[in-house]
């Protein structure tokens, strides 16, 4: 299924081949930085950019052998460049070229999503915009609360997703690290000068104390920012689908002609996409606890984190990748109701003004706790039975008509008075 619907830039930035290729970019700047300071002759870097290549499938057929990736994909290399691939790895170890080449996939990786968080933004704004002023129940614990409007709704969701388009800007600064210090970090068959260069070479920067490996917080991070990228596509997506539910039904995922929603009930249409967003995000988030349990290794290193990391980050940056394309086409095809939001508003009379009339009340020299008995008795009066009408019971209830006037209260069950300082929201947004 991931395969059907992923782009396939992302996919390929995780394959075997895409890997091998980043492998050998690693340890040809290797060889130009020991070719630029003299240790290595340039004619046999040279030859080795003219003449390096790998096949994948022979790699494996290599690796089944003597059970070491990197020895086996040298040596494959080797087949190719021939006598001058004796300059190829020296002084490095496996690592040097794992963490590094994998820096190299992250930081493509995130660069795809952060395009695509791009396009999240722009239909989002878009949206938030065209619903500016389509006035629907704001809830909290699930029960209406006070007027708001859809487009404020959305607001919320754009200021979210811009968060995380600044915490991915940084991330790609923290994960755009190389390490070419040999076998325990010392340096002491390369010189920091070789890294420095070759890193320069690959757009990294080194870092700044490696053990055998890059420390996996760096690599911990980078998953647990795509969990909180999933985390938030989730909280829309079950938005959506709290929205969608038949007695609310103030929007509706689009549904596609001749599309079924059940085998069963040929009514239904059902959240489909909403639903498998809400799953995914559940996955993402437990690789980001498995990342974390790669911090901790033994020593200056072991590879209990490599086989975590061979499934956690390619499934976690395609099914990030994944969920930021669904998201983005359901909100830009989102049905939005507004005359459902209107009729589920004003439902029971408008018992969501109760606040403004408690405070019409106050105004008016009642004491808090007399004013909240007088529009909680009528609020609960209405609540939930069909003939309920909140409103009426106020312009009947005379406690409440000796302090307010008729146009005193029509002011306090006018929306508008909630909206007043949405503008302002809008504005922080640039909408």
């Amino acid at each position: 299924m991931i395969e059907r619907y992923t782009l396939p830039e992302m996919g390929n930035l995780w394959t075997e081949a895409y890997k091998f290729k980043t492998w050998l970019q690693v340890e040809i700047a290797v060889c130009e930085a020991q070719a630029e300071l003299g240790y290595i002759p340039a004619a046999a870097v040279e030859e080795i950019k003219a003449k390096a290549n790998f096949d994948p499938k022979r790699v494996l057929e290599i690796e089944a052998e003597v059970r070491h990736d990197v020895i086996a994909f040298l040596t494959n290399v080797n087949e190719y460049v021939g006598d001058a691939g004796r300059y190829i790895h020296l002084g490095l170890t496996s690592s040097d070229v794992l963490d590094t080449a994998l820096a190299l996939q992250m930081v493509a990786s995130l660069d795809l999503l952060a395009q695509r968080l791009e396009d999240l933004i722009q239909v989002i704004r878009e949206k938030a915009r065209e619903h500016r002023y389509t006035v629907m129940a704001g809830r909290s614990h699930g029960i209406h609360a006070e007027p708001i409007t859809f487009g404020f709704k959305l607001a919320g969701w754009l200021a979210e997703v811009l968060r995380h388009q600044q915490r991915l800007q940084i991330l790609r600064e923290t994960i755009a690290v190389g390490k070419i210090s040999g076998a325990v970090g010392t340096y002491a068959n390369i010189e920091p000068r070789v890294e420095a260069i070759a890193c320069q070479k690959l757009g990294l920067k080194p870092d700044t104390a490696s053990t055998q490996v890059i420390s996996r917080d760096i690599h911990a991070d980078y998953v647990q920012q795509l969990a909180l990228v999933a985390a938030s596509i989730e909280r829309f997506a079950v938005e959506i689908r709290n929205l969608q539910k038949t007695d609310v039904l103030e929007v509706e995922e689009y549904f596609s002609k001749g599309q079924k929603g059940s085998s069963a009930m040929p009514h239904k249409r059902n959240p489909i996409r909403s639903e498998r967003l809400t799953g995914m995000a559940r996955l993402i988030r437990s690789h980001a606890g498995a990342v974390l349990e790669n911090v901790a290794l033994w020593h200056e290193r072991d590879i209990s984190h490599s086989s975590v990391e061979r499934v956690v980050l390619p499934d976690a940056c395609i099914l990030t990748h994944f969920m930021l394309k669904e998201i983005t086409e359901l909100v830009k095809n989102l049905l939005v109701y507004p005359e459902n939001m209107a009729r589920n508003l004003n439902c029971y009379g408008g018992v969501v003004f109760s606040q403004k009339v408690l405070l019409a009340l106050v105004e008016k020299g009642l004491s808090r706790e007399e004013a909240y008995a007088i529009v909680q008795q009528n609020a609960h009066t209405a609540w939930n039975k069909p003939e309920g009408n909140f409103h009426d019971l106020i312009v009947n209830d005379s406690r409440v008509t000796q302090r307010l006037s008729a146009d005193e209260i029509a002011v306090c069950f006018d929306p508008q008075q909630h909206l007043r300082h949405l503008d302002e929201v809008y504005q922080r947004l640039g909408i």
